[in-house]
C-alpha cells in the first residue's frame, strides 16, 4: 500500500513537471509568435500603405517545436507586381527574430483575398470601411 501511494506521488510530480514544462513552452511559443507579428506588420505591399498583416494577407503562422516559422499568406492578386519578391522579404524578416530556428513563406491562393479581409484600422487607413 505504501508503494502504491509512492508511486502515486512520483506520478504526481511527474504530472506537474509535465504540466509546467507545457505551459513554460506555450509561453515561450506566444511570444515568439508576437515578435513574428510585429515583424509581419513591418513588411508592405509597395502599392499599398498598409503592412500586410493588418491587409489580411497572412492566413497562418505555425511554430514548430524546434522554433522553426511556416507561414501561409496570400497577395492581393495573382498578377501582384511582388509576387517574385514579397513572400522573400517576408522569409528574411522572421529569419532575423532572436529565438527563430528558421522560416518559410507559403503563397496560398484559397481562399481568396478581399478587401473585406483588412483589419478595420487597414480599412479606415485606406477609406474601405465595409
Amino acid at each position: 500500500m505504501a508503494e502504491d501511494q509512492g508511486l502515486e506521488r512520483a506520478t504526481s510530480f511527474l504530472s506537474d513537471a509535465a504540466a509546467d514544462n507545457e505551459k513554460a513552452r506555450q509561453t515561450e511559443v506566444d511570444a515568439l509568435g508576437e515578435r513574428v507579428i510585429e515583424a509581419l506588420r513591418t513588411v508592405y505591399d509597395p502599392e499599398i500603405p498598409v503592412n500586410i498583416y493588418e491587409l489580411g494577407l497572412v492566413y497562418k503562422i505555425d511554430i514548430e517545436d524546434d522554433n522553426r516559422v511556416n507561414v501561409e499568406m496570400t497577395l492581393t492578386s495573382p498578377a501582384c507586381p511582388v509576387a517574385g519578391t514579397l513572400p522573400g522579404e517576408v522569409e528574411t524578416r522572421i529569419r532575423e527574430i532572436d529565438g527563430v530556428a528558421d522560416a518559410s513563406v507559403e503563397v496560398v491562393w484559397d481562399p481568396p483575398w478581399h478587401p473585406g479581409m483588412m483589419t478595420e484600422e487597414a480599412q479606415l487607413e485606406l477609406g474601405m470601411m465595409y
